[in-house]
């Protein structure tokens, strides 16, 4: 993504430096043992670190495969979904002859290393999660060739978006629920500032508003056991008529709201059905098991390189939404006796 006039150039680093330009370019292409000193060498490290220089690799036309290494942008290791992302994205990448860096936000797990730290850190481009994007511009992955995932095609930093198709695993949730006579809903919703999000919030308070005496509800919750706990025990315990749909955002904030409910005296799914979207092993572990979407974490990962291979040999990536499927299991049933005062 250019960035005009604000991007260091070699120029800057070499003035930085006191050295040539040309021995800046020995020394950023790693070909400069025998022909400048280590100490200078040093210098132009240090300098292109200080300034935040990263060759240009579009404006230099590289060619695909110069380095055959990407970087894979995730907002942290905590479930076993971006691991899939990553091993998708890691079989189609060695299928070309590349390899791909993992690279977690620090948000999730503490400082980590900074990829771009080292000027001899060369990479052909990035892929990232929108969730993880305000780890790019601190990392400079932005002034890269970049896909994002999950991300608004319309304000999209990337050079291409790639996207399950939230919108219709929403639908499908809304659709099975209403199907079964649940008129009440409680949206568990993920506390994180990201499209991905608003687009679930968004799609369920559309589909919902189609059918005449509908109502929802939401509470937000940090996508953890913990947070999930509390904010559903709060909204179930609320005064006023009890949701009996419950719709949560992630199937880790679903296994939040089994414990409050069953805090709260209520049994899955005979007082309140209950609905995840990912489908964790964690959605088959807890009991009954959970009617979650399914995201096929894999197939994300291969979509986002095989589209990184597009932008990098100038071709156009596919722009179709990798399509979701919903999963029934015994989370879900049509709502009991009507609570009282409702």
């Amino acid at each position: 993504m250019a960035r005009g006039s604000t991007r260091p150039t070699s120029r800057d680093v070499a003035q930085a430096a006191g050295v040539s330009q040309a021995a800046v370019s020995l020394v950023l292409g790693d070909k400069w043992r025998g022909r400048v000193s280590e100490a200078t060498a040093g210098r132009v490290r240090e300098a292109a670190q200080e300034l935040g220089y990263r060759p240009n690799l579009a404006a230099r036309n590289l060619r695909l495969g110069r380095t055959r290494t990407v970087l894979l942008v995730v907002p942290a290791l905590t479930t076993e979904f971006f691991a899939g992302v990553y091993t998708g994205a890691a079989r189609v990448a060695a299928e070309h002859g590349f390899g791909v860096v993992l690279y977690p936000s620090p948000e999730g797990i503490g400082p980590a290393r900074d990829p771009f730290g080292s000027a001899r850190a060369a990479l052909d481009g990035v892929i990232a999660s929108s969730m993880a994007a305000d780890a790019l511009t601190a990392i400079r992955g932005d002034q890269l060739p970049l896909v994002m995932l999950d991300s608004d095609p319309e304000g999209s930093l990337g050079a291409a978006t790639v996207n399950l198709d939230i919108r219709d695993g929403v639908r499908q949730v809304a659709e099975h629920l209403l199907a079964l006579g649940h008129r009440h809903f409680l949206h568990l919703a993920a506390d994180i500032p990201s499209w991905t999000f608003e687009v679930r919030a968004r799609e369920l308070a559309t589909r919902l508003s189609e059918v005449p005496g509908t109502r929802l509800r939401t509470a937000r919750a940090p996508i953890s056991m913990e947070g999930a706990l509390e904010a559903a025990e709060t909204a179930l315990a609320a005064p006023g008529p009890r949701p009996t749909a419950l719709v949560c955002d992630d199937d880790k904030l679903a296994a939040g709201a089994y414990k409050a409910a069953r805090r709260l005296g209520l049994r899955i799914p005979d007082d309140l059905s209950v609905t995840g979207l990912d489908d964790l092993a964690l959605a088959r572990a807890i009991d009954p098991e959970l009617t979650t979407v399914r995201l096929n974490a894999e197939l994300f990962g291969e979509q986002g390189m095989q589209a990184l291979l597009a932008v990098l040999e100038g071709r156009t990536p596919p722009q179709d939404d990798i399509p979701v499927q919903l999963v029934v299991r015994g989370s879900t049933a049509p709502p009991g006796a009507q609570p009282m005062g409702s």
